[in-house]
């Protein structure tokens, strides 16, 4: 117990770090010293009276995200609001239960008098990660003309939804929106595929050897988070 405890705080320094955009140094006193660099981390950076309640929470979540859910369930119980259902569908979306999130997101459409956007936004995310391109397709193409959706992961997901769908010349119109120079790392990535699935061997190779030189200046966090990607880009022009 007391190993998954100090596992569940070092993941949520981490965390806390990469959100907060804390120096690099923090990371690896977390990840080399795990239970004194934590609490370190935690009584420097996090820790105060007013944010005691909210930590307790989030770690809690951590390590027993069902609990989240009930508590959620009997909030929505006692008062059925707009409010409390997006929170109940964001946590399944945390524990990464996507059915049970789609149905309560989309009964917050049913609340006119709300805006939608987000729900919309997040229902576009859902049917993505259940490879339902259908659904994704009818969500955002109703969000499609807001300010929001332009570069956002949402209209990457409404990209690739084209091209499984074989809507290839819409795909590519979406999906170039999201080559924006040192950043969307991931992304650029899938559009670099794209170019080699449709024969444009050329176009491949130059956004791959841009996202080569842009990761030469990343910083360490960044280097670590986007590893995976860099030794996918380089494998690839290996390849070209």
């Amino acid at each position: 117990m007391h190993y998954y405890l100090i596992v569940a705080l070092q993941a949520y320094c981490i965390y806390h770090a990469y959100k907060n955009q804390k120096p690099y140094y923090w990371y690896f006193l977390i990840f080399f010293i795990p239970a004194f660099g934590s609490l370190i981390y935690i009584v420097t950076q996090v820790y105060n009276q007013n944010d005691a309640e909210k930590l307790q929470n989030e770690l809690t979540s951590i390590i027993n995200p069902t609990k989240k859910i009930k508590d959620l369930e009997k909030k929505l119980e006692f008062s059925d609001t707009y409010t409390n259902r997006i929170e109940l569908a964001d946590a399944h979306v945390q524990n990464n239960d996507m059915p049970n999130a789609i149905v309560n997101y989309k009964k917050t459409l049913e609340d006119k008098d709300q805006n939608a956007l987000y729900a919309k936004q997040r229902l576009v995310l859902c049917y993505f990660q259940l490879k339902d391109y259908v659904g994704v397709l009818e969500h955002a193409e109703a969000i499609k003309d807001k300010n929001e959706f332009k570069g956002s992961k949402q209209q990457f997901c409404y990209g690739l939804a084209l091209k499984e769908l074989g809507e290839l010349d819409e795909a590519e119109v979406e999906l170039k929106q999201i080559d924006r120079p040192f950043s969307n790392y991931d992304e650029r990535l899938e559009l670099a595929k794209f170019y080699l699935e449709s024969s444009r061997t050329s176009e491949a190779k130059t956004l791959l050897q841009d996202i080569s030189e842009e990761s030469h200046h990343m910083t360490k966090p960044n280097q670590r988070i986007y590893r995976a990607t860099i030794v996918e880009v380089e494998r690839l022009l290996k390849t070209l």
